[in-house]
């Protein structure tokens, strides 16, 4: 009978124990990263069993590559990165939900600079993060706005360099995401000066940026735990756009060096990159094929490689989010 027990109790405890799941950032925690930390503080993914870890990413091939290698289940990265890596080398992560429906990609710059529209960058100095998925698609962008290749001149620096950078006159511009509109603002008004910025979205770029992907290995052996983390991060999504000073808490809480103010202003520059006219006819988390086919024509032309490469509809794996609308 204390056998049986036992054998009870041990059932028991293996029955409630919370589903490990590790997240991987594809970049610095800020405001663009504040739905994760906001379903941990929340409570939803210990409402749906799960117990969350956040790994450190430092770009989006850097989180691909460790997802495909086991390092870690499911996070965040650009599905352009994605697309090219399984185009290139077949590997095995896919994407699960559209975060970014949007470009978020943009030249920053002064505004008392000359650089008032993005054909005037043309003989500039623009510094970029080495990591950042913005690089691939800067030809694209001087292309479609009839701008030669080495339209710039391109320095690469330490992302944490480029607002001062900016701001000491050290370049004229600099390609950043517009999330992060609200710290570079923040970093000027220091110095007495404002921000002007040009996205790339009102330049000719429309695709699937950052989304959320996952290991294949993860999405075969534990489908119902990563459908219990989509329906946990979508609630933690809406919650961040409902509450962006209680997201930017929420995210201090877990990262105290991250300002909750500006974290605060990142989130509402966010949630239109995840809430526009494209989630509004497609719904929040949803790839439609004919986007998919879209961003890869961008992403083939981008990395050189050839549209055959790959077919887009492989890099997506659909049915693991709630119903959106």
């Amino acid at each position: 009978m204390a056998a049986t027990l036992a054998g009870n109790l041990v059932g028991t405890g293996m029955a409630t124990a919370a589903d490990k799941v590790v997240y991987q950032l594809d970049w610095l925690p800020g405001g663009d990263k504040a739905p994760v930390y906001v379903g941990i503080q929340e409570g939803y993914f210990t409402d749906e069993d799960i117990e969350v870890s956040i790994a450190s990413g430092r770009g989006s091939t850097d989180a691909v590559t460790k997802m495909a290698t086991g390092q870690s289940d499911i996070g965040s990265a650009d599905i352009g990165a994605l697309m090219a890596a399984r185009a290139q080398d077949d590997v095995p992560v896919s994407a699960v939900y559209a975060l970014f429906t949007q470009a978020p990609h943009a030249f920053f710059t002064l505004a008392d600079s000359d650089i008032e529209t993005i054909t005037d960058i043309e003989g500039k100095r623009v510094a970029t993060s080495p990591f950042t998925s913005s690089n691939a698609f800067l030809p694209l962008v001087l292309k479609e706005n009839d701008m030669p290749a080495d339209a710039v001149t391109l320095t690469k620096s330490d992302p944490g360099a480029l607002g001062p950078m900016l701001i000491t006159g050290n370049t004229d511009a600099i390609i950043a995401w517009v999330t992060n509109v609200a710290l570079f603002k923040s970093q000027a008004a220091e110095a007495g000066k404002d921000i002007r910025v040009l996205p790339w979205s009102e330049a000719g770029l429309e695709l699937y940026s950052s989304s959320i992907v996952a290991a294949d290995k993860f999405l075969e052996e534990r489908p119902e735990v990563a459908r219990r983390f989509l329906k946990a991060f979508a609630k933690a999504v809406a919650f961040t756009r409902d509450n962006p000073e209680k997201a930017g808490e929420h995210l201090h809480a877990m990262v105290p060096e991250v300002d909750p103010d500006v974290a605060a202003g990142q989130i509402r520059d966010t949630m239109e990159l995840i809430f526009n006219d494209v989630t509004e006819k497609d719904g929040v988390g949803v790839f439609t094929p004919e986007r998919i086919k879209k961003t890869w024509a961008y992403v083939s032309e981008a990395n050189e490689l050839p549209e055959d490469a790959l077919d887009p509809e492989t890099a997506v794996k659909r049915g693991f989010i709630p119903e959106s609308k």
